[in-house]
This record gives structure tokens, sequence and C-alpha cells, in this order.
């Protein structure tokens, strides 16, 4: 199978890069861009961008596209809201990208975990903007609503792939409770609802375009579509390597449909450049 993609990524280097990593270090703290294995942790440290993971490195679902760990999760961390705060002020980040990985274990999925981090970085540095990227809280409209209130400005949930494949893909999830979060979100008043998929996994560009559809009719406003590579031998195999010229084809088949912004490209992630989606739109209105 011909990749007709670059995926090599620059050695990293410069001060910012190391202090990005030390700071992480020193303070305990997960990032998604290391623990998903991220193919552009090392551009994004070296501009100072991560995406903090809270809640531990434990998943509590096992997707067959995803690299994160699964097993037994650690006790909720009350001091984590904190450490992320003091990086956040330390680093000067103007733009917080906030996840975690799926925790069935807790009556709330974690929303309450989210909630104080968002408002910490709100009361204590009200110059930085804060997005979330959630599960499906396993459909829980309290859960939701907690991460809701505490006021992010972008509220995001992925989709990952068409409704034919998503029982193969994700683990629990459901496409319709993917579409129905973020419907809610949409009218709950969040003007930036943000939702991501992958190719590669055999979907079809009518399947696609259904997906586009689906999530503009649910108040999606911002969207990602990057190639899925495939984390291990025991995830799911790579069924096609888009070309540059597919990916400005998707990306022209989505611009019909009224998304604010359309971040798509081989190594495009949920949050990769999300300060720099983030503020195309903003700085436009």
């Amino acid at each position: 199978m011909s990749l007709g993609i670059e995926f090599r990524q620059k050695i990293p280097s410069g001060a910012t890069f190391f202090k990005v990593k030390e700071t992480i270090k020193k303070l305990r703290l997960k990032t998604v861009c290391e623990e998903a294995k991220c193919p552009n942790r090392t551009e994004c440290y070296a501009q100072g961008t991560l995406t903090f993971q809270i809640l531990g490195d434990l998943c509590t679902r096992r997707c067959g596209f995803c690299a994160e760990k699964t097993g037994r999760p650690l006790a909720v961390d009350a001091a984590e809201p904190q450490r992320i705060l003091e990086t956040v002020l330390g680093l000067k980040l103007s733009h917080v990208v906030l996840t975690a990985p799926a925790r069935d274990d807790l009556a709330d999925g974690g929303a309450a975990q989210f909630a104080a981090v968002v408002k910490l970085i709100k009361k204590e540095s009200p110059s930085s903007t804060v997005e979330t990227l959630t599960s499906d809280f396993e459909g829980n409209p309290s859960a939701l609503e907690t991460v809701l209130s505490s006021g992010p400005d972008v509220f995001n949930h992925n989709i990952e792939t068409v409704r034919r494949l998503t029982h193969s893909v994700r683990a629990k999830a459901t496409y319709d409770r993917s579409l129905s979060v973020l419907n809610r979100a949409a009218k709950f008043g969040l003007s930036k609802v943000k939702s991501g998929l992958m190719v590669g996994l055999g979907e079809t560009y009518d399947e696609l375009r259904q997906t586009f559809f689906d999530l503009s009719a649910r108040g999606v406003r911002l969207v990602t579509v990057g190639q899925y590579l495939q984390p291990s031998k025991d995830h799911l195999p790579i069924q096609k390597f888009y070309s540059a010229d597919e990916f400005l084809a998707i990306r022209k088949m989505a611009s019909p449909f009224p998304f604010e912004n359309i971040f798509c490209g081989p190594l495009v992630r949920s949050s990769y450049h999300a300060k720099e989606m983030f503020r195309d739109i903003t700085e436009s209105t």
C-alpha cells in the first residue's frame, strides 16, 4: 500500500519545546499528545501548544482506533486543576484544550473535573480561551450540562467516523448519541460547537457527505477531518490513505454546509491548531 503523503515530522528543537516537556514532567500532567501518540506532538510542543488530558491515562473503553491505554482508572485527583492552571500561566497559553479518556466508572463521567478546570482557568487567566473535548458521558444530560455551564469557549465531541462504521470503530458510543450530545451543546447556547472524524477506515464519499449534513443539522460549526493512522497491529487496519487532492475534495464537499471553519488534511487531529481554528472565526466576526 502506497502512502502518497509525507507523514514524517521535524526533529524537535528550540527552548519552547523543552520548556513544555519539562513543565509537563514537573507538574505530573498528562497530554493527549503523548497518550494518543499524536503525530503532531513535536510540532505543537515547539510552538508552545498542547492538549491537556485530565482524569488520568486509563480509559474505560477499548475503541478499535485509539492508542489510549485501557484499564481500571485511579480516583479523581483534586489537585489536578491547580496544576493545569500553573501550566497555563507558566506557558502563557492563550487557548487551552482539555480532554480526557472515557471515565464510565464515574457517575458523571468526569464532568465535574472538566468544569472545575474550566472555571479555575476562567477565573485566574481570563484572557485564555478554553476548549473542552469530551466523551458522550453515556448520554447523561446532567453531566453534559455540568461541562457546558462551566463556560467553555468551544465544546468539542468527535463523531469519529460515518454511521455504518461506528459499531466497529467505537466502543459503547453510538452515532446518534454523539449527534444528540452535539445538538444539546448547540441548543445550550454555545456558538462554537466542534466535531471531528477520521478517514481511511472504509467510508465512502456519500457517507462522508451524509455525516457533514448530520453534523451541520445539529449545530456543529467547526469540523476537523484527518487520516486514520493505525497505532499498532492490534488496532483496526487502514483501508485507504487519502492523497492531498482527495483531502481537498473532501474539504470542497464540506464547504456548502454552514460550517464556519473546516480543517482537512492527513495530519489534522481534533485539537491540531485548535487555537488557529478558533481565532480564525472570532477575528473575522
